[in-house]
């Protein structure tokens, strides 16, 4: 997944080393060498070799993080920073423009973590010996339509889980 990309220093030569990247962001030094190989962030290499970035860096790794922390998923997020130039850091009006294309999909999962949390107190009771009467693990025995057998549900989806 490894894609070398041409990141320009920016005037005055003003880069960080990975261990300064590190140091600042509270991320290891071996999570954003992934971070690179998963093409979320780029450097530029020195004669020598080594990993040199650029200080807009340090935001991309803050918006990676911020977003992980959301649950965004790496693909996800690469995708969102695919869109923005590699030779400035990014931006407040970028921000709300990655943000506004999340805002949806964690809505979504809160509103179903809330349903979560609000029926949990009901499902103890019934400890899952019906699965007709479960209202997290099957919603008015909609399951029940797809014939006998297990079936696992997510997200409202129907999904063999290959048990009879």
């Amino acid at each position: 997944m490894t894609e070398e990309k041409s990141v320009s220093c920016p005037a005055g030569g003003a880069v960080l080393s990975v261990g300064e990247v590190a140091a600042r962001t509270g991320v290891a030094v071996s999570a954003i060498h992934f971070y690179e190989r998963q093409g979320l962030i780029h450097s530029i290499r020195t004669q020598g070799n080594q990993r040199r970035f650029n200080r807009g860096v340090l935001r991309r790794i803050g918006i990676i993080k911020v977003a992980q922390r959301t649950g965004i998923p790496l693909n996800e997020i690469r995708e969102a920073l695919s869109c923005l130039p590699l030779d400035r850091p990014p931006t407040a009006r970028d921000w709300r423009h990655l943000s506004s294309r999340w805002r949806d999909d964690l809505n979504t999962r809160i509103e179903q973590l809330t349903r979560l949390r609000d029926q949990l107190g009901a499902c103890i009771g019934c400890g899952c010996l019906s699965l007709s009467d479960c209202p997290l693990r099957n919603p008015d025995d909609y399951l029940a339509r797809d014939g006998a057998g297990a079936r696992f549900l997510e997200a409202g989806a129907h999904h063999d889980d290959g048990v009879a």
